[in-house]
């Protein structure tokens, strides 16, 4: 049963690698937070790339200055 299950489970992340590719996610080699995180999730996502499922994910902009509290003296 186990082996059954890891088959399956190889099969799944395979076919989302290959949903993933079809979206052209690998296609150039410089890759961004947002874009690195949509070609996991694709992955992830298996099969149900092709029932219509368009996984994204946002990430917060790194150079962004937030205003943080200082600690009190």
């Amino acid at each position: 049963m186990g082996r059954l299950i890891g088959i399956l489970l190889v099969l799944w992340l395979i076919i989302g690698a290959f949903a993933a590719f079809q979206r052209g996610y690998f296609d150039d080699a410089e890759t961004n937070c947002s874009e690195a995180s949509d070609i996991a999730l694709n992955v992830v996502a298996g099969p149900l790339n092709y029932t219509g499922l368009n996984p994204k994910v946002g990430c917060p902009d790194v150079n962004v200055d937030v205003d943080t509290p200082e600690p009190s003296k």
